[in-house]
């Protein structure tokens, strides 16, 4: 050390070690405050109360079981407040976990969400309470995986935007079960009205079929602030199979922006439900004809539909590839108000099935798109089909320069015309039309959202439904309860193959808890007896295939509400599926209820598939889901298909299958039936349907190519959706006649009155007709 003139200064050994030992101290203290480690809740609260601009705090390794936090402070632009995790991956919030976030400048990253839910209405939330907010944060990096509340209609949102200028990026949000929102953009009070929120590379995993309203991904505003301005921007987001009902995304405000995101094999449409002024523009809608995939759905004012593409898009009605709705005159909120002024243009659809126009046109929903345009589209289709669909009046909308390759309805043919198309390949792989030289391709960003670039790079997005006989074979003895044995050692995807001709006795009840398949070894089907109320009890997350088995009641209990297969009496926040083939059921007939398969409340099956099994004595149904009866569309399965069955003396119904309400915001029921027998079928006194067949609310009916031989009526109600009845080759041999009550058209097709049996397959011989109600 020296003096001002540069001469060396002698100091006192003593002194020059307080100093150094003092200058240490100083910068241990600045770095434990820019940096805070901590084990506990406590121990967070505590650096929370302490942190200024440029702390971070980090949660150490470990499960943070039950934890409640709230982050709140003041950073800065420049040196924010900052919620981290020791190793990305290492830390999770578990049990019943939440995070609010209240101030200015804060920054959330690393935190993962699992194995619980949350106790309050949302996990990770923008605010404290209604007058502390937060503004200029940002929450990256973070993932919520299967955070369900079990209760499946207990409603939550997982993530909740108040306040303003806040960003969510690069977070992984997978499997919600339950209803609600996954991301919901709040504007109920004027601090987060014109809020300039960012939603960008996100990733949006695997959400299911809900089964009733309120099953959205990502919803910005509400009906009741529908008139207010948003100013968000949802960009460069992956939405991978988001199928929890019909709108993927709802936008219920003014000036919102969707741009260059992606949408991957997801049922239903990017929605404008309400507001006015929203900008749709270059995303990508990647159907691959998987059922009932849509693309983008107008209502509203002042909306612009440009840029964008679809492919392979087979839903209809509501979730069509490209629908424009009718409106409600001097519509209140919550309805449905007219398009006027809407600008579609430069959009690119390829082998997709369904352009609605004026959509939803009925008495109430009168009032028809004015003052719009509709220009410079592209719709390729590899064979003619009924592109266009028009249900009231399209003069309010100008076409001009769209093309297409096979020629659509001719009352659009001046504003389409059709040109000699071939798909080409373009730099993201996407099929593109081209005329000759020309590629007809709309502008779309240079690097589109895929799996692996949105969302976090150190959580695995691989699928977790486990597929039927994805996992090992494990061969059962015969005896007592060494199926039962078998099933509770089993793990998900197994295969259980049972001996040859052999008996299978269950004195206590199997808990399927994951898929599960139980198969005859060789072709000899054997037998299953059980004692107590069921064979099988699914619970949350099982799933159960069969494949030839026989099964006999002889040795059920007596008394009421026997079942071979059932769901557990609580709620289940996982869908599931049954699938049987080959199996045979009988002497179902111990007491005067007694099932093959029975649900409850609360449960959901994606499918319910019978294929080649015969089904003979049953005091009860074949299968009842008609469990959710309160009238406000929820039901208990989407998918039933019936093929080559033969079932005979059953006193209840072979199906009852109801879904009530008329709510439009889901896609089923839907049933389809093929090559069956029907053999005194429904004469029961206990069967309250007085049907063989009762279907209340089913949107889609295929019936065809069966007989009926001495059973009571099929019937029909027809009350939401404007369903699809198709009854065709249906033969009804000293049978009640088909019953279809309801407010929706219908039409059947081809029946047989009593006669020869080759007339079930298509000969015209007394043949009724087609009856139709309008």
């Amino acid at each position: 050390m020296v003096n001002q003139f540069g001469n060396p200064i002698i100091m006192n050994r003593q002194i020059v070690l307080k100093i150094a030992l003092l200058f240490f101290l100083f910068i241990g203290k600045v770095s434990a405050q820019d940096r805070v480690r901590v084990e506990s809740v406590e121990a967070f609260n505590n650096a929370v109360s302490q942190a200024q601009p440029g702390t971070t705090i980090v949660l150490a390794n470990g499960v943070w079981q039950d934890a409640e936090l709230l982050l709140e402070g003041k950073g800065t632009a420049d040196a924010p407040i900052k919620l981290t995790v020791e190793e990305k991956g290492k830390v999770t919030l578990e049990g019943q976990s939440y995070l609010q976030i209240a101030g200015e400048f804060l920054h959330v990253e690393g935190l993962v969400f699992k194995n619980g839910y949350t106790p309050t209405n949302e996990v990770i939330s923008f605010r404290k309470n209604s007058k502390q907010l937060a503004n200029n944060s940002r929450l990256s990096n973070c993932v919520i995986d299967n955070y369900s509340n079990p209760e499946r209609h207990e409603q939550d949102s997982w993530v909740a935007l108040y306040g303003k200028n806040n960003r969510v990026d690069h977070n992984h949000f997978e499997g919600k079960g339950n209803r609600g929102v996954t991301l919901i953009v709040r504007l109920n009070s004027k601090e987060s009205i014109e809020n300039n929120h960012v939603i960008e590379s996100n990733y949006f995993g695997p959400r299911q079929n809900l089964g009733s309203n309120g099953g959205e991904t990502l919803r910005v505003g509400t009906s009741h602030f529908s008139m207010e301005k948003s100013n968000t921007l949802v960009q460069g987001n992956y939405f991978d199979r988001c199928d929890g009902e019909h709108e993927i995304i709802s936008n219920k405000c003014d000036q919102t922006t969707y741009k260059n995101n992606v949408f991957f094999e997801s049922i239903g449409t990017l929605t404008m439900r309400h507001g006015d002024e929203t900008l749709v523009e270059g995303n990508v809608f990647l159907g691959n004809r998987k059922r009932n995939t849509g693309g983008i759905r107008v209502i509203n004012g002042q909306q612009t539909v440009r840029n964008n593409y679809g492919y392979g898009l087979t839903g209809y009605r509501f979730r069509g590839a490209l629908v424009v709705m009718n409106g409600v005159p001097n519509s209140p909120l919550n309805r449905y108000f007219q398009v006027e002024d809407a600008v579609i243009e430069n959009n690119v659809f390829v082998n997709s099935d369904h352009v609605q126009l004026c959509a939803g046109s009925d008495e109430e929903r009168s009032a028809t798109p004015v003052n719009s345009t509709f220009t410079n589209n592209t719709f390729y289709l590899d064979k003619p089909s009924k592109l266009v669909t028009v249900y009231d009046d399209i003069s309010g909308i100008a076409f001009k320069n769209n093309r297409t390759n096979h020629p659509i309805n001719p009352d659009l043919s001046e504003g389409f015309k059709v040109k000699k198309m071939r798909l080409v390949q373009d730099k993201n792989g996407l099929l593109m039309p081209a005329i000759g030289k020309k590629i007809i391709s709309p502008k779309l960003a240079d690097v589109l959202p895929t799996k692996e670039n949105t969302g976090t790079s150190w959580y695995s997005k691989e699928d977790k439904r486990i597929a039927f006989e994805s996992g090992k074979i494990h061969s059962v003895k015969a005896g007592v309860n060494k199926l039962f044995d078998a099933i509770k050692n089993s793990n998900p995807g197994d295969i259980l193959e049972l001996a040859e001709s052999a008996s299978y006795e269950l004195t206590k009840l199997p808990l399927i808890k994951h898929p599960l398949t139980i198969r005859a070894a060789a072709n000899q089907k054997p037998l299953i007896l059980w004692e107590k109320k069921a064979a099988f009890d699914i619970v949350n997350g099982g799933e159960l295939q069969l494949k030839g088995l026989t099964f006999d009641g002889e040795n059920a209990p007596d008394g009421s509400g026997n079942a071979v297969i059932r769901t557990s009496k609580y709620s289940m926040n996982k869908n599931y599926s049954i699938r049987i083939e080959d199996c045979s059921f009988d002497n179902l007939d111990v007491n005067h209820s007694f099932d093959v398969i029975r649900v409850y409340k609360n449960t959901f099956a994606d499918e319910i598939h019978i294929e080649n099994s015969t089904f003979n004595n049953i005091t009860g149904h074949v299968m009842a889901l008609d469990r959710e009866t309160d009238d406000v569309g929820i039901y208990n399965a989407e998918y039933v298909t019936l093929i080559n069955n033969h079932f005979s003396n059953i006193q209840g119904t072979v199906l009852s299958l109801h879904r009530g309400g008329k709510d439009e915001s889901t896609f089923g029921p839907f049933l389809y039936l093929d090559h069956c027998t029907f053999d005194n079928i429904g004469f029961g006194s206990r069967n309250k349907y007085k049907a063989a067949i009762n279907l209340y609310g089913v949107q889609d009916i295929v019936i065809k190519n069966s007989v009926f031989t001495k059973t009571y009526k099929i019937k029909m109600h027809l009350v939401v959706g404007e369903p699809i009845v198709n009854v065709s080759h249906v033969r009804l041999e000293d049978s009640n006649q088909i019953e279809v009550s309801g407010d929706q058209k219908y039409s059947i097709g081809k029946l047989y009155t009593d006669g020869d049996n080759s007339n079930m397959f298509g000969s015209d011989n007394k043949k009724l007709g087609v009856q139709t109600k309008k």
